[in-house]
Order: C-alpha cells, then sequence, then structure tokens
C-alpha cells in the first residue's frame, strides 16, 4: 500500500481538524437563542428550527459566514412576534459577523505533526465553505507552508474526491482523507476509494453528523483520538 519510499498521500481537512471552528458557531448560536429569549419554544426547539433554516441555506447560499447570517435572520423572522427592523436585522448579523473577528486557534500538536508528517508524505489541506473566508483563515493559521497544495471546494463529496484524486494523480491505495466530518470527510472519500482516519472533534457541527461507513474490504479506516496520533500510523 505505501509508494515510493513508503510516502503516501494525506488529504487534510482544515475547519475542526486542524484549529477551532464550530466552537465559535456555537457560542454565536446560544448568544442569538438568548436575545431572542422566545416565550414559547425552548432553546432545544429554537435550535431544530435554525438547523432546517441553515440547511435550506447551504443549498442557497453555501457555507461562511454570509450563509450563518442569512440563517439567523431568517430563524429570528420565523419565530419572533416582532417585526425584525433595520437595527434589529444589524443586531442579529453581528453574532455571525463577531466569529470572523476571532484569532484562529491550533488544535493542539498540530504543527509539529505536520512538520513530522511532512518530511515524510505528500500533504494536500482539502476545505469547503466560502473561498475567501477559508482562504483567509489558512494563511492567518501559519500552516499553509506545510501543505504541497490547498484545495478550497463548495462541498466535499464524492464526485468531489474522484476530482481530486484525477486532478493530483492520486493513487488511491496509497492516499488518504484525514478529518473530523463524518458527512464530509470520511463516508464520501470511502465511496470514492480512499482509505480515511477519523479524528471525532467533541463540537463537530451536527449538519456534519452521519453515521460513520464501514470501510471496503480493499480499503482501510482508522480512529484517533487527536490529531497528534497521526505520527503513530504514518
Amino acid at each position: 500500500m505505501l509508494g515510493e519510499n513508503g510516502a503516501q498521500t494525506l488529504l487534510i481537512d482544515a475547519d475542526d481538524t486542524l484549529w477551532e471552528n464550530n466552537i465559535y458557531f456555537e457560542r454565536a448560536i446560544a448568544k442569538f437563542i438568548s436575545f431572542l429569549d422566545h416565550r414559547e419554544h425552548s432553546p432545544e426547539m429554537v435550535r431544530l428550527v435554525l438547523n432546517d433554516v441553515e440547511r435550506e441555506s447551504i443549498v442557497k447560499h453555501g457555507y461562511g459566514l454570509h450563509s450563518f447570517a442569512h440563517s439567523l435572520v431568517e430563524t429570528f423572522e420565523k419565530l419572533s412576534v416582532d417585526p425584525v427592523t433595520p437595527d434589529l436585522h444589524e443586531r442579529i448579523r453581528s453574532f455571525a459577523h463577531q466569529i470572523a473577528d476571532h484569532p484562529i486557534e491550533v488544535l493542539p500538536g498540530v504543527p509539529e505533526t505536520l512538520q513530522y508528517l511532512g518530511e515524510r508524505h505528500h500533504l494536500i489541506m482539502m476545505t469547503k465553505g466560502n473561498p475567501a473566508e477559508q482562504s483567509g483563515k489558512v494563511e492567518r493559521s501559519g500552516l499553509k507552508e506545510y501543505f504541497s497544495a490547498v484545495e478550497i471546494v463548495a462541498e466535499k463529496d464524492e464526485s468531489t474526491y474522484r476530482s481530486a484524486i484525477s486532478k493530483y494523480a492520486l493513487p488511491a491505495d496509497t492516499t488518504w482523507m484525514v478529518g473530523n466530518s463524518p458527512k464530509s470527510d470520511i463516508n464520501p472519500a470511502l465511496a470514492a476509494g480512499l482509505h480515511a482516519v477519523f479524528i471525532p472533534h467533541g463540537n463537530t457541527w451536527i449538519l456534519e453528523h452521519e453515521e460513520v461507513a464501514t470501510a471496503p474490504a480493499s480499503q482501510r479506516l482508522l480512529v484517533v483520538d487527536r490529531f497528534g496520533d497521526l505520527r503513530k500510523h504514518f
């Protein structure tokens, strides 16, 4: 399964794999729900409405802060008895915009592990979302130097992984996808014929939750506790 000199290709997710991401959205959602202070709906019920709105927003607006802000406003409009005035509109959008100002918080063990892996293997960062936002995070993270390429895609599905395989002429039997999301990182990569490494994150976005698929007989699925554990396997 190893390539020349034992080298393999690791496609590595960014948000919640290399750095914290969803915790900031969760904090913004908590502030939004508190601000809404709905008289009839519990916070859990409000969150379910927001989840549904976000699913629709992704289709229309993609991922990123613009889509998230749109979801908050639409959820407020659905649930509030008060009309959304321009001042309210800006207040609600501010919950999303506060995320943009947050510094990148690289997860423990990431830089030294990337240094170790980069000396032995071929690393490609593969992240989805708004291109400008993701590019900014990549630059601010200080991790770009460890990767031979950065792929920012609109969605991570089987066809996206097959496109990456073709673009970089990747041999499937020595290529792995590393990430925290069953829905975007693990299952579609396995479906595309790659191996995968699942690194669970306690705050993975609920819309990324999915049952982890079983690897086909010719492929491998590893589950590790933290990013630094990759050094034990690669």
